[in-house]
């Protein structure tokens, strides 16, 4: 039997793209969606294709508490193991100081870094089982903070802290790892300008592309000596002033 994954938020976008990879380099994968049933049912559709019964649809608000332990459940249970986590699931927008709510606080907070503890937790015994590992997406605002994006940058620092806390506390059996992308898929409301601003700042000088992601995370899933590190895959901006 293939080794099963979990991926969150895997409907579309750069989710999409790491589900499609882990498929292709042969696991079985797991595509978590929230409000996007038919874009998860249509990837998965075509992932079941070439290998049936190799791609599995799940819904689950991650917001919900109380709805993380059965997304888990379900996943272990279609082929009776889990192997990997894959937290990509994120809520990205504004929230200036001046008019940010608590509503903007919990709404983030809770599916940016309650929702991947809660995740980790309920997938440990299959984890441990399987002496498998855990990839979370952060940002490189978790260092670098994004102006406008005080509670967004603060809640992917978090979630790069608890991977360094959770590499250690779940060490030997299971490995935890994050990936950093930089400039990958621009926001749909994103203005030109800032974005040839962003680029003037990458050594590399482009945008990169949802497969660099992708590829980053199977190495991660597959680095059997590698834990608690955080890959910045972002042509290199992480390292200018």
């Amino acid at each position: 039997m293939n080794e099963v994954i979990l991926v969150t938020g895997a409907a579309q976008r750069l989710g999409a793209q790491i589900a499609q990879t882990l498929h292709a380099a042969g696991y079985c994968v797991v595509v978590h969606y929230h409000h996007s049933q038919a874009a998860a049912q249509a990837l998965v559709a075509g992932l079941n294709r070439p290998r049936a019964n190799t791609a599995l649809a799940l819904r689950a608000d991650l917001s919900d508490a109380l709805a993380i332990a059965p997304l888990v459940a379900a996943a272990a249970a279609h082929w009776g193991r889990l192997d990997g986590l894959v937290n990509n699931a994120a809520v990205f927008r504004p929230t200036s100081v001046a008019h940010a709510s608590a509503a903007d606080w919990a709404d983030i907070f809770d599916t940016n870094l309650r929702a991947p503890f809660l995740l980790c937790q309920a997938a440990l015994p299959w984890l441990g089982k399987a002496a498998g590992a855990i990839v979370n997406v952060t940002d490189i605002y978790a260092e670098r903070p994004k102006a406008g994006f005080p509670i967004y940058s603060a809640a992917k620092a978090g979630l790069a802290g608890l991977t360094r806390a959770l590499a250690q506390e779940l060490a030997p059996t299971v490995r935890v790892n994050a990936v950093a992308p930089g400039a990958i898929l621009w926001p749909e409301a994103g203005g030109l300008e800032e974005q040839d601003r962003l680029l003037a700042r990458t050594p590399l000088g482009r945008r990169g592309e949802p497969h660099d992601i992708a590829e980053a995370v199977l190495y991660l899933l597959r680095a059997s000596y590698v834990t608690g590190q955080t890959i910045a895959v972002d042509g290199g901006r992480s390292v200018t002033g």
